[in-house]
């Protein structure tokens, strides 16, 4: 059954939400038969951060609030995502623009690392501190998942997966998807938002058994009423 996730790498909700599902899809007796499939959203597609903004700065400005606000309204998701297992430090955030980091994670897909390449860029941008809108960034990354160096430059210099990133943005205005992180499952059901680990089992699980349900039969009716000339383990028979 296929999950698609909508996402964008500079929004926390989207990190922990990974997590919560990750930790989900883990405890399922179907798991291997669970393919993720990882889909672009931009929050800010406008941004460029020219003057060495803070995330303070940035949620200050964008959201109307006091720097004092900010910081104390993202303690509330670190402490969020502490409980999930993750460290997120606002205090040398970065906020970017996030298009080309996209364009990375469609490059991995290409050699199946598209998950890595997901995980390494929330990394990246929530815990190292480094800006995830900087092509030397997004090479270290790639590299450091396995990528192929000379293949990730060539692609950031061009406008290589520019348009896969659009059709994601453009599947999800369809979908009316408003918000992220967002998690479809067999394009039948959605999750909204970083759900605790149990909203994600049961949602998993609901939508696996109807899912499997629907699947043609694997086994299947004999038309002939005698086994003869047939060979099996024990040999042949005439």
């Amino acid at each position: 059954m296929k999950v698609e996730i909508w996402s964008d790498v500079m929004c926390p909700f989207c990190y922990i939400g990974k997590r919560h599902f990750e930790q989900a899809i883990d405890k399922l007796p179907f798991k291997n038969e669970i393919e993720v499939d990882w889909k672009s959203y931009q929050l800010n597609p406008e941004y460029h951060n020219t003057d060495n903004e803070t995330i303070y700065d940035y949620l200050s400005r964008s959201k109307g609030m006091s720097v004092e606000h900010a910081k104390q309204m993202t303690q509330q998701v670190v402490d969020m995502a502490a409980n999930a297992g993750l460290t997120i430090n606002f205090d040398k955030n970065i906020p970017a623009n996030t298009f080309n980091a996209h364009r990375l994670i469609h490059l991995a897909a290409k050699h199946n690392l598209q998950d890595v390449a997901e995980e390494k860029l929330f990394e990246a941008h929530f815990v190292q501190g480094k800006n995830i809108g900087e092509d030397a960034v997004l090479i270290e990354v790639a590299k450091e998942i396995g990528l192929d160096a000379t293949e990730t430059t060539a692609a950031l210099a061009s406008d290589q997966y520019a348009e896969a990133v659009r059709y994601d943005i453009y599947e999800s205005q369809n979908l009316g998807i408003r918000g992220v992180p967002y998690f479809v499952m067999d394009r039948k059901y959605g999750v909204s938002g970083a759900q605790p680990v149990q909203a994600f089992t049961d949602a998993l699980t609901q939508s696996f058994q109807e899912w499997k349900a629907s699947q043609p039969q694997s086994t299947l009716t004999s038309l002939n009423k005698n086994n003869d000339a047939i060979c099996d383990e024990n040999g042949c028979e005439i």
